[in-house]
């Protein structure tokens, strides 16, 4: 098995978006705007921030985003990361989490960001292996307000 992670370009918004559907198809609640995700949006994201798509034997298996924040583009918050769910069970996810930190690294970002909805508390054990801890004065800016809060969890990269 051949693992690629490659940066995600403007014109890969329509893969991203068709990943981000397929991947959370099934696993992530309906109720969640990933469901409904579209070019036009992903592009927003890549045009802003950054994205990546793992691609196992040339083909792509999964994504994930991130956004700098409006008033501190030195932290980003981590987004929409997905693996289809005919390559799942291959810790596959955590090459992408592990590509996402290396990016933030090398772009001198002091801290990272991502929300766990209420109803995948396991996701928390992965990433609290990455280094990331619960932040429960954070709120997620990106939530649907009809939902119950996410839980943000960080992982700081550089002292101020």
């Amino acid at each position: 098995m051949e693992l690629i992670i490659r940066e995600a370009g403007l014109e890969d918004a329509q893969l991203l978006a068709d990943l981000t559907r397929a991947s959370w198809s099934g696993k992530v609640a309906v109720t969640s705007s990933g469901h409904r995700e579209t070019a036009v949006q992903v592009l927003q994201h890549l045009q802003h921030g950054g994205g990546l798509i793992l691609l196992v034997d040339g083909e792509p298996v999964g994504s994930v985003r991130w956004l700098p924040l409006d008033a501190e583009s030195d932290v980003w918050d981590i987004l929409r990361m997905g693996i289809l769910p005919s390559h799942r069970g291959q810790n596959l996810s955590q090459h992408l989490l592990e590509a996402v930190i290396h990016c933030a690294q090398e772009a001198n970002v002091r801290e990272l960001r991502l929300a766990v909805r209420h109803d995948q508390p396991r996701l928390m054990d992965l990433y609290s292996a990455y280094g990331f801890e619960l932040a429960p004065e954070l709120e997620y800016i990106h939530g649907n307000p009809l939902e119950q809060a996410p839980m943000v969890m960080r992982r700081v990269l550089l002292d101020n």
